[in-house]
């Protein structure tokens, strides 16, 4: 039996002008995400506070409207890899779209990134919710239910393919001169709706066996699909009671599906604003709010409810919006935070703008730790998806001042467990 005390986990969602809208302009600040200098060192940052692995999300259209890291960023494949070079144990995960992808080039490139990382590549398997990226592949955009019917088909055929080979099949031996054992290897052939795919990969068995998959849907289709194939879940919250709701339904979504609800971590995103003292943290984040122009908070604020908010009174009650069909669970998580505190329209594109509609945590380093503690402690998540405001500082401050309270806790390592991400995560090598 495991009798290891439960571990907080900690990811690092990369954005490389910082997860504010305007952390760009906080001084000192990284303002460019095309600086691979500067997103080593972040990355390295994040190595040295023990976090499990950096997430770098991805869109498939430049849109100046959101947010600087969407209109000009690299492709987070080749960025991964250079990463993988300056970094030691750290998780490398990007996302790849199902909706715009296809199976074996997805399969194909994730396996890569583990052989050149040693075991430490991670796929967000994510729908792309954004219609105007359909004109970069000149399609139609699919709807939300069609998404998540192709998405988990293309999920089964990228885990069939990391499959098709067997891990002994690389043989090599120079006095034999068998360089393959070919009756280990196997074709998918898979025959579906959306693909039809005969395999296998020309690329043996990657070090995990499977890469790690996470997986950010919020929906009902979302949460089905990450309860059967996700190892790690990223959600959107903002009240510790609907977290700890959310958290119980995933876990047992999981169990209806045969898996150990252990083996799912569910990491909610956080925006930590850190100071030596409650009011330190929040003169920064009076300080970042201060950069933002109106444009830039509208922009989120439509781009997440699927709608044009530029006609509406900003000091006047949220109007009665439906769901989009695009960002299903921000929209959902924010509307019912605004309707719950009575916000106005200015109230909630001030939140917006802060996180991008995720939880802001502004305070003291004690404040920070002690209540990201207490979500961790009453299954409210099994760690976070730590959501810098500006790099590098914002991030620094987390390392130094945060982690080392977490650490002194005992919920947090000071070390990491193994070599590859599923060590980390405490999963085990399918």
């Amino acid at each position: 039996m495991n009798t290891s005390p439960r571990m907080m986990h900690l990811g690092l969602f990369l954005l490389g002008t910082g997860s504010h809208v305007a952390g760009w302009r906080y001084p000192g600040a990284i303002d460019r995400f095309t600086d691979i200098k500067a997103i080593q060192k972040t990355c390295q940052i994040a190595e040295k506070g023990k976090f499990d692995f950096i997430f770098m999300g991805d869109n498939l259209h430049a849109d100046v409207s959101t947010h600087p890291s969407y209109a000009a960023r690299f492709e987070p494949m080749t960025m991964l890899a250079n990463i993988a070079a300056v970094t030691s144990h750290i998780g490398l995960g990007a996302t790849m779209s199902t909706t715009y992808g296809d199976p074996f080039t997805v399969a194909r490139m994730f396996a890569s990134l583990d052989f050149i990382s040693g075991g430490r590549a991670a796929w967000n398997a994510v729908t792309t919710a954004n219609p105007a990226a359909s004109a970069n592949f000149g399609s139609t955009h699919p709807d939300h239910a069609s998404r998540y019917e192709r998405a988990e088909e293309f999920i089964d055929v990228v885990k069939g393919l990391w499959d098709c080979w067997e891990d002994d099949a690389l043989v090599a031996d120079r006095a034999s001169g068998l360089y393959i054992d070919e009756g280990k290897m196997h074709p998918l052939d898979h025959r579906g709706r959306f693909f039809q795919v005969r395999g296998p990969l020309n690329i043996p068995r990657a070090p995990q066996g499977q890469p790690v998959i996470t997986q950010a849907g919020g929906s009902a289709p979302g949460r089905r699909l990450a309860a059967r194939t996700a190892d790690v879940v990223f959600s959107v919250v903002q009240d510790i009671r609907e977290a700890q709701a959310g958290y119980a339904a995933l876990k047992e979504e999981v169990a209806a599906c045969g898996r150990s609800p252990d083996k799912v971590t569910m990491l909610p995103g956080v925006m930590p604003i850190v100071g030596r003292t409650d009011k330190e943290a929040f003169d920064i984040l009076h300080e970042l709010q201060g950069y933002l122009g109106e444009k830039d908070a509208l922009g989120l604020l439509s781009d997440r409810l699927g709608m044009d908010m530029s006609g509406y009174a900003l000091d006047g009650p949220i109007p009665d919006v439906p769901l989009p069909d695009t960002y299903h669970s921000f929209s959902s998580v924010m509307l019912s935070k605004a309707r719950r505190e009575n916000m106005t329209l200015r109230d909630l594109y001030n939140l917006v703008a802060a996180a991008r509609g995720h939880w802001v945590l502004c305070g003291s380093a004690e404040t920070v730790a002690n209540t990201l503690i207490e979500w961790f402690e009453t299954r409210a998540a099994d760690g976070f998806n730590i959501m810098p405001p500006y790099l590098n500082g914002g991030l620094e401050a987390f390392v130094e001042l945060v982690v080392p309270r977490l650490q002194r806790h005992g919920v947090f390592r000071t070390e990491y467990a193994g070599e590859t991400l599923r060590e980390n995560l405490g999963l085990a090598r399918p």
